[in-house]
């Protein structure tokens, strides 16, 4: 990414029928300390526009020159015929290109679909403009097809409209000059995509006291699992083994071998004693002494 934040503002440049006003809310939510201004230019003119530094970005009808901008597509338009509320295609819920085919459609000069002509009779002069177009429409003297968006736009009581299943369509794309990727434009990129405010790419880069308070907690977390407290799981298996099972083991040995000497002392040195209180002077050390047997020098 190159370029800074070092506008104090962001300027979308946006075609007729689009409607940015919800990334615009986000955007505000996000950065109010950075204002964002609409620009709304023709969509014939949005190219130039961009070039020339009149926005940062644009929300655009594709075709762009890839060139020279990036593109992100966003969305393809319905592509409508605007007719009079009484007028025989509003029996139907859609129409083909035949379907027209009999009746007059005019062909604005700032046509956004990009066919050489449109189907049907061709009226005697091309409006200057779609709005006049619809004025046109409502005077009864043709058609207009267009997408979905421009109708919406320019909207009248008298007049309605049907989707043309089968005519070129309208695709809408946010766009800006690759030289000029700034931090701005990158957020505005992250709004369009749903990108959260937590979002790496979404927001702009942390302080660096805060990258250094997060960079310590990540490190203290890896410290954690890898060397958990005395008494845990893993000190438990540690120290648990040798002083338990194995520990307990010797022990238990050491006192069943203690055990053992004990008795043999005491047989050995039990009839000693009753010997000795009955003032026998054998040797006796054994069984027999032990049963309390005289002596051979008795």
């Amino acid at each position: 990414m190159t370029g800074s934040d070092a506008s104090a503002s962001f300027r979308l440049a946006y075609v007729p029928g689009a409607t940015p006003a919800k990334w615009v809310r986000i955007w505000n939510e996000r950065l109010p300390d950075v204002p964002l201004d609409l620009v709304q230019v023709p969509a014939a003119e949005v190219a130039e526009a961009l070039r020339g530094g009149a926005a940062d970005a644009g929300v655009v009808r594709l075709p762009v020159d890839r060139t020279y901008f990036s593109a992100i597509p966003l969305y393809t338009e319905t592509t409508v015929v605007i007719v009079p509320k009484d007028h025989l295609v509003t029996a139907v819920d859609e129409v083909s290109v035949a379907d027209l085919a009999d009746e007059v459609v005019l062909h604005p000069l700032d046509d956004v679909l990009g066919w050489d002509r449109p189907p049907g009779e061709e009226a005697f002069e091309r409006p200057a403009t779609t709005g006049d177009a619809v004025e046109l429409v409502a005077a009864g003297v043709g058609l207009l097809v267009v997408p979905q968006s421009l109708a919406r736009l320019h909207h009248r009581r008298d007049l309605t409209y049907r989707p043309v299943t089968d005519a070129p369509q309208s695709s809408i794309a946010l766009c800006w000059p690759e030289e000029a990727h700034t931090d701005l434009v990158e957020h505005f990129i992250g709004i369009v995509r749903g990108r959260t405010v937590n979002s790496s790419r979404g927001r702009a880069q942390a302080r660096p006291e805060e990258q250094s308070r997060g960079k310590d907690r990540r490190a203290e977390a890896a410290d954690t699992r890898r060397k958990p407290a005395a008494g845990g799981k893993t000190g438990g298996k540690a120290s648990g083994k040798p002083g338990g099972k194995t520990s307990g083991k010797a022990d238990g040995r050491t006192g069943q071998a203690s055990g053992r000497s004990g008795r043999a002392t005491g047989r050995a040195g039990g009839p000693v004693a009753r010997n000795r209180r009955g003032g026998s002077g054998g040797s006796g050390g054994g069984r027999s002494g032990g049963r309390g047997r005289p002596g051979r020098g008795a």
